[in-house]
């Protein structure tokens, strides 16, 4: 009887836990904004952790020839952000956004690093008004088959950020820098 009891009292105590707190739901622009905090935690860092005196960094050695500067790719990377939220919110990209270059009056690291930071401030903002009606909604200004719904905008910014974060680790390394997220 003992036994019968303890299992029971376990079988009680694990549906109240799940219960009470397995029942967790986000709502989809918090899901959505989960990956972009990810995200900006690492790229940001990643950004931060390059001196500005190699900032201007390009890798020569090899099948290089044309690729970015280290600083051309954060901005790269900012102005698809600001891109896909812009989308994200149907609103219109500027030209320097569309064109995935940035301002050209942003030159030093902390001017692009702002601009990096308010490109996540943006997304972060985008994805508030993402909604569980809306999410899949296409957009006017995006006709089908492509994307054209907030969703795949938002997961483009995550999806094309980690692919330039890769770069910017590659330039990092190539500098002798270990990038923050592998010191953890």
């Amino acid at each position: 009887m003992k036994i019968v009891s303890r299992i029971l009292l376990c079988l009680f105590f694990a549906a109240v836990s799940h219960g009470a707190f397995g029942q967790t739901r986000y709502t989809v622009s918090q899901s959505l904004d989960f990956w972009i905090s990810n995200t900006e935690k690492d790229v940001v860092g990643a950004a931060d952790a390059m001196p500005e005196g190699k900032y201007s960094f390009a890798p020569t050695a090899g099948e290089f020839a044309g690729v970015r500067t280290f600083a051309q790719q954060v901005k790269h990377l900012a102005a698809n952000n600001y891109r896909m939220a812009a989308n994200i919110l149907a609103q219109t990209p500027t030209a320097d956004q569309e064109s995935e270059t940035g301002p050209d009056d942003v030159h030093s690291k902390a001017q692009i690093m702002d601009y990096l930071r308010g490109s996540f401030a943006a997304l972060h903002r985008a994805v508030a008004s993402i909604t569980e009606e809306n999410m899949l909604k296409p957009l006017a200004s995006h006709p089908a088959p492509r994307q054209n719904n907030p969703v795949q905008f938002a997961v483009d910014a995550v999806a094309h950020s980690y692919n330039h974060y890769g770069q910017i680790v590659e330039y990092l390394r190539m500098n002798g820098i270990i990038p923050p997220a592998s010191r953890r």
